[in-house]
């Protein structure tokens, strides 16, 4: 299914309206922590309420970024880590293969030489 025309642009589409969702819920989530974390602080006028939540939404979403950061470029160290592995294991298999067939293509020769 994966190799039918226009596939990896559903595909890219797809990611990019994902992380826009998920970014979005990110804000929402911000911004209910800024207001439950000034609720308590009485004392603030309506424009310092609005400032502090502001600052601590601002906060929130540099720190969401460092993190999802963070793990993308991890994603990309893994993803390379495990197609080295791969490659070796693909390369020790193609070996042990070649070297048994090499082995019957031995012993069937040897075998029609003894009949002979």
């Amino acid at each position: 299914m994966s190799d039918l025309p226009g596939h990896e642009a559903d595909s890219e589409l797809s990611n990019e309206v994902e992380g826009y969702l998920l970014w979005q819920a990110r804000i929402a989530e911000a911004t209910r922590r800024a207001q439950a974390f000034v609720r308590p602080m009485e004392w603030l006028t309506t424009a310092q309420r609005t400032e502090i939540e502001q600052h601590y939404i601002a906060d929130s979403l540099v720190q969401a970024r460092k993190d999802l950061e963070r793990i993308a470029a991890r994603c990309v160290s893994l993803r390379a880590e495990y197609e080295s592995r791969y490659r070796s294991l693909r390369r020790r298999c193609v070996g042990w293969t070649l070297a048994a067939c090499a082995c019957a293509c031995f012993t069937t020769v040897a075998t029609l030489l003894l009949i002979l």
